[in-house]
């Protein structure tokens, strides 16, 4: 077994593309899985383990949101327990590039994963409204709908189109990142609909109109990107079928 430097070096080289990412999972949220991927490798640990330590930090932190009165304690506990676990989940993919041991039963894993998180936090939000909110209306009770409406579709419209697109032209294993130039214009773009900016407004919760208000602004921006992707991945599929 080599040493952290070592281990880090490696991991380095085995990074996925950093096309159409944001600069919070460039700068921030990888560098910090890749730390944790190496203790994980140190620690043995396989890469479904670690998958199963992102869920552990993610859902912790949602249950709370739902079953605790907001404060400004609880929103920095909040934050750092979904930020530690954005982090394993960016983790457990680059000890399995690392190691060769990823499979199908890990990628399923790792979007059943994702899945639940996208559907609880919003569910957690809506009770924490409910419970705790003292809501100027009661339609603030249809914003978590609409966000979770939009965080699942983008998801399953995302990933219908990462499969689809490898039916049509054949699998390939994941593309690790080149000295191919990225632009940093779309990477600042898309700093509001990742999901370790979206973790930030949880620092909010003590002062609960200003986390309305944050919520919502990420509410209505995630739709905005919504309607752009659909017709992004629309154009492609339809792209490769004429091709």
């Amino acid at each position: 077994m080599g040493s952290t430097g070592t281990v880090l070096r490696e991991l380095r080289g085995a990074q996925k593309s950093s096309k159409g990412v944001s600069l919070y999972s460039r700068y921030v949220n990888r560098p910090a899985g890749r730390l944790l991927a190496a203790g994980a490798f140190r620690a043995r640990l396989s890469p479904n383990q670690v998958t199963l330590f992102s869920a552990a930090f993610t859902f912790t932190a949602i249950a709370a949101v739902a079953l605790v009165e907001p404060s400004w304690w609880l929103g920095i506990l909040v934050y750092a327990g979904l930020a530690v676990g954005f982090a394993f989940d960016s983790a457990d993919g680059q000890l399995a590039r690392l190691t060769g041991r990823g499979g199908p039963d890990g990628e399923w894993l790792d979007h059943v994963v994702d899945c639940a998180k996208m559907i609880l936090v919003h569910s957690a939000v809506l009770i924490a409204f409910h419970r705790f909110g003292s809501l100027p209306g009661e339609g603030w009770l249809l914003l978590p709908l609409g966000f979770l409406f939009t965080a699942v579709l983008t998801f399953c419209a995302g990933l219908l189109r990462e499969q689809l697109g490898k039916a049509a032209v054949g699998t390939a294993p994941a593309p690790v990142a080149t000295g191919a130039p990225v632009s940093r214009i779309r990477a600042v773009a898309l700093l509001p609909a990742d999901y370790g900016v979206f973790c930030l407004v949880f620092l909010l919760l003590g002062a609960p109109g200003a986390f309305r208000a944050g919520y919502a602004v990420l509410a209505a921006v995630h739709a905005l990107f919504l309607v752009a992707f659909l017709a992004k991945w629309f154009r492609e599929l339809k792209a490769l079928r004429a091709g």
